[in-house]
């Protein structure tokens, strides 16, 4: 036995040592090496995980919201117009109790948190209040907000995907794959929520930015969306959502009424979302209590309902998630003008509900708006029967112009309605929805793709640009103290502030300015801070940085961060600017003020 394997071990290694073998088996490693670069077969691992995960949790979401919550809550309001505006106003305050008290930021939810994390945070989301934010959504949608499960879907997905990252170490995965993740997991929230596992995959990848995609996250989307969706079919079905019935052909006309239809919409969707936008820059910076913001908003969210209910009787009302409204909007005769109020109090609704901090999203509040204006619109002015057509084209008109989704919105309602015959009609009319409507977007934390020049070296990160030390000045200060140590530090144009041993916030130099000098003496430090304290880590790239500055919630300064939290530095616009070697009038949205500060 011993003779054979060791005549064995000769063989082998003579054949292993054969020149053709050790001339061709490094080649073999070459091409294997460039064929696996990217490393996609551990996709086949996680992506699955996220998949089941979301669908199970997305399952648990709708039972609760649209077969248990919903219903009776509607059944009640249909037959007691009264309650209307007590039940929101409770739901709503519920709501924004949970994300003042159980939450650190009760303004981040929803998909833009998904996407200011997609930008700025490296893919982590903050998991410990996860929970807290999707009780809060179910409060908003299921006691008759103008949202839908699109919102808790994208973030609980999101959530999923970017936890799952810190649990996964011994695949070896890196800051890149959990953005990657974090678009996985949103993937596959859209697809369970929708049924439509292939609107998951393009929304998630469309929502960053307002003119490209998140390449990277293809493959990993797809099969989480597939999975996600198989795993929420496998309890709730596999039903289109919203089945549409209808004629399957259309004439050359019909697509330039379907052109026509768009600009309309696009028009009307830049105005919605500048409104909106303003409306919730305006809540976000008021120092009202988020609860009573979301007190305000229930109440103005249940005016529209019962306003419009007044106006005209029967069972179709501009609240809740309305999945139920699609169908009614297509079997139900209404004429143009209950049609066209149904979108203009849908659109007062959402702004109501999402714009005072309801926690979820307006994706089914565009998809029905769009969907009631194209019926409309058939009625009135094309005179046509083909109501389903421009229902569908309105519909993926105003997605695309609210959203700034275009693909997502055809494919949605080729999904969702399985109006598969309607696919270039709602092509066109979102394509010039699209480019009608401009910038404007629902969210304000999208990016334009290649907005900012790069660098004039790579990888910068806010170490090599920020400004240190830190002067640290205490709350209690007059300003007349403050000035009268501002001596020694003549170039600090911002300084940290703190109560005793807590940081609070930072001041700017410019902000003595807002109040007069006779005043200085009487006025402390505290009353022109800047308490929104946005910190950076010293080892992030300054891209990161400059998207802190463009987004919704636009900073004067950033405080950096060590890698042990402790504050070790200030980072200004102009820093910013001066490490990507951009020109001032590149950034028209930059405070001028701290452009021309030296």
């Amino acid at each position: 036995m011993k003779e054979t394997r060791v005549k064995r071990q000769r063989v082998t290694k003579k054949i292993l040592q054969h020149s053709l073998l050790r001339k061709y088996i490094p080649m073999v490693h070459e091409d294997l090496a460039a064929t696996y670069l990217r490393d996609l077969h551990k996709w086949l691992i996680i992506s699955p995980i996220i998949g089941v995960a979301t669908g199970l949790l997305i399952t648990v979401i709708a039972v609760i919201i649209l077969n248990k919550l919903w219903p009776a809550v509607l059944g009640y309001y249909l037959y007691h117009h009264w309650a209307i505006v007590p039940g929101l106003l409770v739901g709503f305050v519920v709501a924004g109790l949970i994300m003042q008290y159980l939450t650190p930021d009760p303004d981040e939810h929803s998909t833009e948190e998904v996407i200011r994390s997609y930008h700025e945070h490296q893919g982590n989301i903050d998991v410990r209040s996860s929970l807290a934010k999707i009780v809060a959504a179910i409060m908003s949608v299921g006691f008759g907000g103008s949202a839908a499960l699109e919102g808790p879907g994208i973030y609980g997905g999101a959530a999923i995907g970017s936890w799952l990252w810190t649990r996964l170490g011994r695949l070896d995965l890196n800051v890149r794959d959990r953005r990657i993740m974090l678009i996985c997991g949103a993937a596959a929230g859209m697809s369970a929520v929708f049924r439509a596992p292939l609107t998951g995959i393009v929304f998630a990848l469309e929502m960053p930015y307002k003119d490209d995609l998140a390449h990277e996250a293809l493959v990993p989307s797809l099969i989480a969306s597939v999975v996600s969706y198989s795993t929420m079919s496998a309890f709730l079905g596999r039903e289109p959502l919203f089945n549409f019935v209808g004629a399957a052909s259309y004439t050359g006309h019909d697509l330039l009424w379907c052109a026509l239809l768009g600009l309309l919409i696009g028009l009307v969707a830049m105005v919605f979302v500048i409104s909106f936008r303003r409306v919730r820059t305006f809540v976000v910076k008021s120092s009202v209590p988020h609860w009573g913001k979301l007190a305000v908003g229930g109440v103005l969210t249940g005016l529209c309902g019962v306003l419009f209910l007044h106006l005209f009787h029967g069972n179709l009302v501009p609240l809740g998630p309305n999945y139920e409204a699609a169908g009614m909007l297509l079997k139900t005769h209404y004429n143009a003008l209950e049609l066209v109020a149904f979108g203009v109090f849908k659109m007062a609704a959402t702004t109501f509900t999402l714009g005072f901090g309801g926690v979820s999203a307006m994706f089914v509040p565009l998809f029905l708006t769009g969907g009631s204006f194209g019926i409309a619109f058939a009625q009135s002015v094309v005179h046509s029967g083909s109501l389903e057509l421009y229902a569908a084209v309105g519909m993926a008109a105003f997605i695309a112009a609210g959203y700034k989704t275009p693909l997502a919105a055809v494919v949605f309602v080729a999904e969702a309605t399985g109006g598969h015959a309607f696919i270039i009609p709602s092509l066109i009319g979102a394509a010039v929805a699209y480019v009608v409507s401009g910038d404007a977007s629902a969210s304000g934390d999208q990016r334009v793709h290649g907005r900012i020049a790069p660098p004039a070296k790579d990888n910068i990160t806010v170490d090599e640009v920020m400004r240190r030390p830190v002067i640290y000045v205490q709350a209690a200060m007059t300003l007349r103290e403050f000035t009268g140590m501002l001596a020694p530090h003549r170039r600090r144009m911002a300084f940290a502030v703190f109560e005793g041993q807590k940081l609070i916030g930072t001041v700017a130099l410019w902000s003595l300015a807002q109040v007069a000098p006779e005043k200085w003496a009487t006025t402390t430090v505290r009353e022109i801070t800047d308490l929104r304290v946005t910190t950076i880590r010293s080892n992030s790239d300054v891209i990161e940085a400059s998207h802190l500055f463009m987004g919704e919630r636009e900073q004067d300064l950033l405080l950096v961060l060590s890698a042990s939290e402790t504050p070790i530095g200030l980072l200004t616009k102009e820093d910013v600017l001066s490490a990507l070697n951009t020109r001032p009038e590149e950034l028209p949205e930059l405070d001028d003020r701290l452009l021309a500060e030296g």
